[in-house]
């Protein structure tokens, strides 16, 4: 596994991948309504389990890396845009 992201290159890609979560799903909200640090499943975000593959496959297209559904780091990995956007910059290709 590679190396954790600086905190500002998390920062500077936070914007870019809560757009795509936006995009992605056809929120009613702005990418910056999207809080870092809230969860993105249930009360935060409120996202389910389809919203999550819709995503994963968004991200492993624009990234260059497979985000699987058998991984066991997923609830860490999808816990919040933070954590998403860590792995993200963690593991990108593209």
């Amino acid at each position: 596994m590679s190396a954790a992201p600086a905190p500002e290159t998390i920062n500077n890609l936070m914007p870019e991948i809560a757009g795509l979560i936006v995009e992605a799903l056809n929120l009613d909200i702005t990418p910056e309504e999207i809080e870092a640090d809230a969860p993105l499943y249930g009360d935060g975000l409120g996202l389910d389990s389809i919203d999550v593959l819709e995503i994963a496959l968004v991200i492993s297209k624009r990234y260059g890396f497979q985000l699987r559904s058998d991984n066991e780091d997923n609830v860490r990995i999808f816990a919040s845009l933070r954590a998403l956007t860590s792995h993200v910059a963690s593991q990108r290709t593209l």
